[in-house]
């Protein structure tokens, strides 16, 4: 694996009693292309917001280019993880007063501290590269769900981050639009972008990722090449999920 850019350890959370993360300890390499699997209920969705600390960790270390973002049970640098670690949610979370361009601009401003005209035009080139050149003046609610979240991963890679980590952004969406969003994200794994996905999609893993990890109940419980989990896992657990989650 290149040179990790997220490197996790110890990582825990819990809410109340209920233990959602027990003891993560995962790296994720540069250029690499995760894909994170499990049932509902297994953590995956809370390690991501826990990545970039959109949950906050109860226990173990996190660190960005080896610099440590979370440790010691509290965040640090809390604005360069989330500059360099943009997140799309499964809910697309658009402003509805806003275009599409408006929608992708205005943290570039804000954030980023740009220009309203060098942001307009990175809003232009994002939403021409996931295929919405002619939609760029549509308010949301006259745009597609699928479209909807090609906007929003628009926005996420106008901060320019080093790691996009994506969290069952295909899962609310009607079948034929699935493809859409999942075309642009096959071409950001081709460009080199370093992305987690917590996916439901077997065949988007095994094309596209550098390794698959299986998570239950808290933990990582096999991880390796697509090929391996997906068609030899090793845990009893993994094949009992994909016996499943392939029957169908």
């Amino acid at each position: 694996m290149s040179e990790a850019i997220l490197s996790v350890s110890g990582l825990k959370k819990s809410y109340g009693k209920l233990d959602v993360l027990k003891d993560i300890n995962v790296d994720i390499g540069e250029g690499e292309v995760v894909c994170v699997i499990g049932p509902s209920g297994s953590g995956k969705s809370t390690m991501l917001r826990c990545l970039n600390m959109l949950e906050q960790p109860d226990g173990g270390r996190i660190e960005l280019h080896g610099k440590e973002v979370f440790g010691g049970g509290k965040p640090k640098d809390l604005d360069i993880l989330r500059r360099e670690v943009g997140m799309v949610f499964q809910s697309f979370n658009l402003f509805p007063h806003m275009t599409a361009r408006e929608n992708v601009s205005i943290a570039q401003v804000r954030v980023r501290g740009r220009s309203r005209k060098e942001a307009d035009a990175r809003s232009v080139d994002l939403l021409g590269k996931v295929g919405l050149d002619a939609k760029l003046d549509e308010y949301p609610d006259r745009l597609s769900g699928g479209q909807q979240q090609r906007v929003a991963i628009a926005r996420a890679l106008a901060m320019d981050p080093e790691v996009m980590l994506f969290d069952e952004v295909t899962s609310a969406l009607d079948p034929e639009l699935v493809k859409g969003v999942l075309d642009v994200m096959k071409g950001l794994a081709d460009s080199g972008m370093t992305m987690v996905v917590v996916t439901h999609e077997m065949n988007f893993a095994r094309e596209v990722s550098d390794r698959v990890i299986f998570m239950d109940q808290g933990y990582i419980v096999e991880q390796g090449k697509p090929g391996d989990v997906l068609d030899s896992p090793s845990h009893e657990r993994t094949r009992q999920f994909l016996g499943l989650v392939l029957a169908h």
